[in-house]
């Protein structure tokens, strides 16, 4: 009897943890899409701002161009993204709601350390 109880009960949480699991893919999905995110630094040698496009699927952050980009994007909108290119590297943090979002980043350049703020709009 024992052992069958152990044995529902498992499967009961498998099935819970599937449910949650599709949930977050699916509130992930609501940021889909084709994004622009504005980079402007405001401490450093880096350039003064760039444009960026970005893709996001099911949560995962990429991009295209010269840029290594790669994050995630939690069911909550918060994000976090690594952009890397040459011997140029940032991380960012912020959040997204809807079709926009900003946050924060700081890396290092060619020319030293840098820091600053994204700004993103979906479309």
């Amino acid at each position: 009897m024992t052992s069958t109880s152990f044995r529902t009960a498992c499967v009961a949480a498998s099935l819970a943890f599937a449910g949650v699991s599709a949930l977050t893919a699916a509130h992930a999905a609501s940021f889909d899409g084709d994004w622009t995110v504005a980079i402007t630094t405001l401490r450093g040698a880096c350039d003064a701002s760039t444009t960026l496009a970005i893709q996001i699927r099911d949560g995962a952050v990429s991009g295209r161009g010269v840029f290594s980009i790669s994050g995630r994007v939690a069911p909550t909108g918060a994000v976090t993204v690594i952009v890397a290119a040459d011997s140029s590297n940032a991380s960012g943090s912020g959040r997204l709601s809807g079709n926009s979002g900003g946050g924060s980043w700081h890396g290092t350049g060619s020319r030293g350390a840098c820091s600053g703020n994204w700004s993103a709009s979906r479309g």
